[in-house]
């Protein structure tokens, strides 16, 4: 078994977030429950989250990701404010990925900002869990490798 299975370090954690405004949730619980069902510890925040909440939460939670739900069209400054407390609080190690109503012109952008991934309508929940546990404590595979 590998680490990304779970393995010695128990199954991989993730926090399923809805930060901002945006009331729906629907997809959020989709891949909640994708990733649940896939083997995964799941924390679904619910809606109306800050980036702090979501962080806060991520902290609390061990998280090894954090997956972001954007709907509203303020990806760009949510995922952006995620990932710098996440580098504040000296938690850059938990990977984060997003998903949402994301321009393709964005993508590049939430990717130099530090968002791992970005899965717009249509992915499949498959390829979703399979790149959680293919990204999932990337981090901690590389301190295992030291």
């Amino acid at each position: 078994m590998t680490v990304s299975e779970g393995g010695p370090l128990g199954p991989i954690r993730v926090v399923v977030a809805k930060p901002g405004l945006d009331g729906h949730d629907r997809g959020a619980k989709v891949i909640a429950r994708a990733l649940r069902d896939a083997g995964m510890e799941v924390v679904y925040t619910g809606l109306h989250q800050t980036p702090e909440q979501v962080v806060e939460t991520a902290i609390q939670e061990d998280a090894d990701v954090v997956g972001l739900s954007v709907l509203s069209g303020a990806h760009m400054t949510l995922f952006e404010r995620v990932v710098a407390l996440l580098k504040e609080r000296g938690a850059e190690d938990i990977t984060v990925f997003g998903g949402g109503i994301i321009p393709e012109d964005d993508i590049p952008l939430l990717k130099e900002m530090g968002v791992a991934a970005i899965f717009t309508p249509g992915a499949s929940t498959r390829d979703v869990v399979a790149w959680v546990r293919e990204h999932a404590r990337a981090g901690a595979d590389a301190g295992a490798d030291a």
